[in-house]
């Protein structure tokens, strides 16, 4: 009895699905994007390009929604990675765990003190915030080009202090950077965080739960509220 050939189509489609499922694409797509958007932003297209970045949908641009929107799941996803290895992982130990969040905190008030070291004073004093943050996106994609080269506790070390150092960043930005707060729609935000988290000690596991309480509303609200959006991520 002859085996059965497969369709040549499915040749094309397991390989797709074996780079989606290899961690290096991730960062080798990042960096190839990167020169892209390099190149484009520096080109004689530059200007239409950013343009279309900045364009308008639904009263908020594209940019914007990428920000609030994307890395509010990016940080949820990092997020839970992390709360994977503080439970059963490199950070399940006190000490382990303690040390990349000081390497973070460090990493965000030196950078912060050289900036009003040098402006002091000026105008630009107020953006201290800015050289806070640490690009946890690049930080990953870096680390899985190199792939088994790099030891799991180094991966999770850094990746912990970026995560750290990002969360610090956001926080200061919510807190510093607001230039608009709405209290009613914080503290709706802050009552669907309350169902999502008795949901969680009640043993509630239907994922659509917590995308219709998380997305629809708790994310819904911070964005509403004026709050930096990828605090509902985190």
């Amino acid at each position: 009895m002859t085996k059965a050939k497969k369709p040549v189509l499915m040749k094309p489609v397991n390989l797709f699905l074996d780079l989606l499922n290899n961690e290096r694409t991730a960062g080798l797509l990042l960096v190839i994007c990167t020169a892209i958007s390099l190149w484009l932003t520096n080109s004689p297209a530059g200007p239409e390009y950013v343009a279309f970045w900045d364009q308008q949908f639904a009263s908020h641009s594209v940019t914007h929604w990428i920000n609030d929107g994307l890395m509010a799941i990016f940080f949820l996803m990092i997020g839970l990675e992390l709360e994977r290895e503080v439970y059963i992982g490199e950070l399940s130990n006190m000490k382990k765990a303690a040390l990349p969040v000081i390497a973070a905190f460090g990493g965000m008030l030196v950078p912060a003190g050289i900036h009003l070291l040098f402006n002091h004073g000026t105008p630009t004093q107020a953006g201290a915030g800015i050289p806070m943050a640490t690009d946890i996106a690049f930080a990953v994609g870096v680390m899985s080009l190199l792939g088994d080269r790099v030891p799991t506790s180094l991966k999770v070390f850094l990746t912990t202090l970026a995560i750290a150092d990002d969360l610090g960043a956001v926080l200061v930005i919510a807190f510093f950077y607001t230039s608009e707060l709405s209290l009613d729609n914080l503290l709706i935000g802050m009552a669907f965080l309350a169902v999502l988290w008795g949901g969680n000690r009640l043993g509630v596991r239907n994922p659509w739960f917590y995308a219709v309480f998380g997305i629809a509303g708790m994310w819904t609200a911070f964005l509403l509220s004026g709050i930096h959006a990828t605090i509902a991520g985190v």
